[in-house]
């Protein structure tokens, strides 16, 4: 790809966002983040938002060559923006137990999962481990500064942290930072500094937590961030960073009302098939959350449905799309407290571990099969597997455009690919299509539930209590994923916007071009245009439309 003033501000791009995270997912691979870790301290993070600033704002100025270039200028200044907005919204502040968000979460979820490719990457992990420590302590140090300034943590999720830290303290031997593959003459260097550092260090963060944060942390009744000072203002630009649009919270509060309305007629429809007619909405989904025989038996059943339900996928996708990715998407299960049923992790770039479906075995035999199919559409094969993975193909885009993680258009399409999935007659049966309807439900009730903490005050009860109204989780899961939406806010606003978006688009598409509309076509224009915000994702629609 020939270099140009903007592709030169897409590569600087990636600086800024790898600075802000190295342990990023989709930058596992590249070059600028070996040996890095993020250095959460006020000074640092109050330097690269300007950084950050100043660059959306050069970008802005920066003149382009044609339409693909004015779309690369648009990302470069959202994301820019983003980093900026996070940052400035002091979540490391209050942040503690999340397992994504918090600094426990990247460093017992994320950094256990980097695979290092060759000598260079194996000394850069080393690195890491020397300076997890000071990581650390600057993150324990924002959490004073918090609790200074009346940006206080939730106190049970303090303890849910200390929870954590006390049983990976316990198992030494199980550390999980020693699972990361290293060539064996470099064992002995990562064990002394687990042993004579890490797990010190982790020792003392946990002290930090007890002592100074838990007695002074929220009570459940006020877990939002309108409890907080500047709370509403951050919250305002967090919807606005994960939707991409200038939706306001109680416009998104208002569509997942609608929407939950609106699936009523399915749920009784689908659920006649499931299980006779006669039940009401609200109890098929009773019958879905209380029927034990819709359990897991095992976690090799978990595994198994998943696999079978990926291979049907990936012999239809062919029907419904140009491009595939190469490889397949791998499968690994394993228990991990306070984490979703399952999730996806993008194949590093450098190819040293592949895209990998993971399902969450954590008392699994509490949680239902019948959102199994469904989540593996979502996750793997047509979804996130297919997504991820072709935009790390190359194709000539910047690298900006394939690993930028715009949370609207990478979970819309998650979610998106869960009703392609019915459109392709994917689904086994009609308990699996209960499922589906379910993970509407849930990602629906997530716009009511994300905006009522945040903007309206909800306790963590009342959340809580419409999940369980709502939604067909189990009580596990409706613990957990109210839980993160306390300590993400925002994030939970971006699956149900993108795939509305995304659905809206294709319709308009489809209307215009009448016979001419080619779904395939249209699937590999989202899917091949890289990682957008979503009215930018409009724009080459309307582009591809016209052009046809």
């Amino acid at each position: 790809m020939t270099a140009t003033p903007v592709t030169a501000l897409a590569e600087e791009t990636v600086g800024v966002i790898a600075a802000e995270d190295p342990l990023d997912d989709a930058l596992e691979g590249c070059l600028e983040i070996v040996g890095r870790l993020a250095d959460p301290s006020e000074e640092a993070q109050a330097a690269l938002r300007e950084r950050a600033l100043r660059l959306a704002a050069r970008a802005e100025h920066t003149p382009v060559a044609d339409a693909e270039e004015e779309v690369t200028r648009a990302v470069v200044v959202q994301q820019a923006r983003a980093v900026a907005d996070r940052l400035g919204t002091r979540l490391i502040e209050h942040t503690v137990a999340d397992y994504q968000n918090s600094p426990i979460g990247r460093l017992l979820g994320s950094l256990p999962e980097v695979r290092p490719a060759g000598t260079e990457q194996e000394l850069g992990h080393l690195e890491r481990l020397a300076g997890l420590p000071g990581y650390l302590a600057k993150a324990a140090e924002r959490h004073r500064a918090g609790l200074a300034a009346g940006r206080l943590p939730v106190a049970e999720r303090v303890r849910t942290a200390v929870a954590r830290l006390d049983a990976h303290l316990a198992d030494p031997a199980g550390d999980p930072l020693r699972a990361v593959p290293l060539d064996a003459r470099h064992h002995g260097e990562r064990d002394r500094l687990i042993d004579e550092r890490v797990r010190p260090a982790f020792a003392a963060y946990r002290e930090v937590l007890r002592t100074e944060l838990a007695p002074h942390g929220r009570p459940q009744e006020r877990p939002g961030l309108c409890h907080l000072p500047d709370g509403e203002e951050h919250y305002a630009t967090l919807a606005r960073v994960h939707t991409t649009t200038d939706r306001s919270p109680k416009e998104l509060h208002d569509v997942g009302v609608e929407l939950l309305a609106r699936l009523e007629e399915e749920y009784v429809g689908i659920g006649a098939r499931a299980f006779g007619p006669g039940l009401s909405a609200a109890e098929v989904r009773e019958r879905l959350r209380t029927d034990t025989r819709l359990r897991w038996s095992g976690a090799e059943e978990m595994l198994s449905v998943a696999r079978t339900a990926i291979a049907r996928a990936e012999l239809a996708a062919p029907r419904r799309f140009g491009r595939l990715p190469d490889t397949p998407c791998a499968l690994d299960g394993r228990e991990v407290p306070g984490a979703p049923q399952a999730w996806y992790m993008p194949a590093a770039l450098d190819g040293s571990r592949p895209g990998t479906y993971h399902a969450n075995t954590e008392r699994v035999t509490e949680r239902s099969r019948v959102l199994a199919e469904a989540t593996a559409f979502h996750e793997a094969v047509p979804g996130h597997h297919v997504q991820l993975s072709l935009a790390q193909e190359p194709t000539g885009l910047p690298r900006l455009r394939r690993i930028a993680w715009i949370n609207a258009y990478i979970e819309g399409w998650g979610l998106y690919a869960e009703r392609l999935a019915d459109e392709m007659g994917l689904y086994s049966g009609p308990l699996a299509r209960l499922g589906m309807l379910a993970m509407d439900s849930l990602r629906a009730a997530r716009l009511v539930v994300d905006t009522g903490l945040h903007q309206f005050g909800w306790s963590r009860e009342q959340a809580v209590g419409f999940l369980r109204e709502h939604t067909v989780l189990a009580e596990v899961e409706i613990g957990n994923e109210t839980d993160r939406y306390i300590e993400w806010p925002g994030q939970a606003l971006s699956y149900m916007t993108g795939r509305l978006e995304i659905q809206r688009l294709r319709s308009r598409a489809a209307r215009e071009l009448g016979p001419a509309f080619d779904v395939r076509g249209f699937h590999d224009l989202v899917l091949g245009s890289g990682s957008l915000p979503l009215d930018v994702l409009d724009q080459v629609v309307a582009r591809w439309t016209a052009g046809r």
